[in-house]
């Protein structure tokens, strides 16, 4: 019995020996755990809306060009004179071709395009159109492939969208612009006097030597060409244009295809622009479209039964042909203007059916025309 009580007095002590060793494990497992530091979680230096800005300059940077063009001037004396200016450009596909202005490269003699690594390559003109205010250039050498931009749809552009703009003003190398779509459907006018439609008006800083560049939208598309600005001091005013890059694209493709644009005809040659007080003097039955005056012998119009002025009248110091066709609408659109009629039948296509509304001897008619390509040398 003795041996049995010191074995069960051994067994209890091991238990409070065990039960000791396992607190103190504990505890001393707690004190450890509290005494390790955590590490800290990594945070971003930046918000979501400036990695964004960083990620669309570092992903499209490369796709913009500082492109120098050469011309030849004279002084007084008749000497020619090299002359430089710089524009913008982007690279719409790896084998070279690039979207500028026309009033970039107009009458160069050269170019030059650097990209912003700082390599510099020799370049060529495609082609350009005044109308649109587009170029296309293509850099000679056809070894290297480059950088493009993804193309965006101008047609589904937002008021109040974000934008950017990428470019060389003032010769200051791939300098990145933030502003919104201040506004839709402006007009411009192009060089030549032509009125363009659909303009995008922005208020992201545009510069000299932005022309050429690209504007961007949010998702890093290209969505319009960098065209000019309106500001009385020649610098930014927070007024800025844009070609839609639907139009510049267009134009584009057709120059790399066919080295000039390929727009439909119409053949209405001669015609006078109606407006109020016009119509009120000469007791014309409509006060908006267009007198046709004269029509192109064999063109669509001619084609479609389109009639021209038969009688000569002198308003003034100007001599006008009555009694033609009177034009209101094309496909039941309304023509206010010259410049706004050739714009509606330029986004159309050669071999379209258009329908166009007039006026003949005071009785409304509807007439069907098919569209052909425009002569190189329209009598339009």
């Amino acid at each position: 019995m003795a041996y049995c009580r010191r074995n069960g007095c051994l067994t209890a002590c091991f238990k409070i020996i065990l039960f000791v060793a396992l607190v103190f494990s504990c505890c001393h497992t707690g004190f450890a755990a509290e005494k390790t530091p955590l590490k800290p979680q990594a945070l971003s230096p930046f918000t979501n809306e400036e990695e964004r800005n960083i990620s669309i300059y570092k992903k499209l940077s490369p796709t913009v060009v500082n492109i120098t063009s050469t011309s030849i001037t004279m002084d007084a004396f008749y000497n020619a004179i090299p002359q430089q200016g710089t524009g913008s450009g982007v690279f719409i596909s790896p084998d070279g071709y690039i979207i500028t202005n026309a009033h970039v490269v107009e009458d160069s003699r050269s170019l030059e395009v650097t990209l912003l690594n700082g390599k510099t390559y020799k370049a060529t003109l495609i082609g350009l159109d005044i109308n649109t205010d587009t170029a296309l250039i293509k850099v000679t050498d056809p070894a290297t492939r480059f950088p493009v931009i993804p193309l965006g749809d101008s047609d589904q552009l937002q008021v109040g969208q974000t934008v950017f703009a990428i470019g060389n003003p003032f010769g200051l190398k791939s300098t990145m612009t933030i502003g919104i779509i201040s506004s839709l459907g402006r007009q411009l006018k192009a060089e030549n006097g032509r009125t363009m439609d659909h303009i995008i008006q922005t208020d992201a800083a545009i510069n000299p030597g932005n022309s050429g560049g690209p504007l961007i939208d949010s998702r890093g598309r290209l969505i319009g060409i960098n065209s000019a600005i309106f500001s009385p001091s020649g610098a930014n005013a927070g007024i800025g244009f844009s070609i839609p890059v639907n139009t510049a694209n267009r134009v584009a493709q057709n120059l790399k295809q066919y080295g000039r644009v390929i727009r439909p005809f119409l053949g209405v040659a001669m015609h006078l622009e109606i407006n109020p007080f016009l119509a009120q003097a000469l007791n014309l039955p409509s006060n908006r479209g267009l007198l046709v005056a004269r029509v192109v012998k064999d063109s669509p119009a001619d084609k479609a039964g389109i009639r021209g002025g038969t009688q000569l009248v002198r308003a003034g110091n100007r001599v006008l042909v009555l009694g033609g066709d009177i034009l209101t609408h094309i496909d039941n659109q309304p023509i206010v203007s010259t410049d706004q009629f050739l714009n509606m039948l330029e986004s159309k296509r050669v071999g379209d059916r258009v329908t166009l509304s007039l006026i003949r001897n005071h009785q409304p008619l509807k007439i069907a025309v098919i569209l052909e390509e425009r002569p190189v040398q329209p009598q339009e």
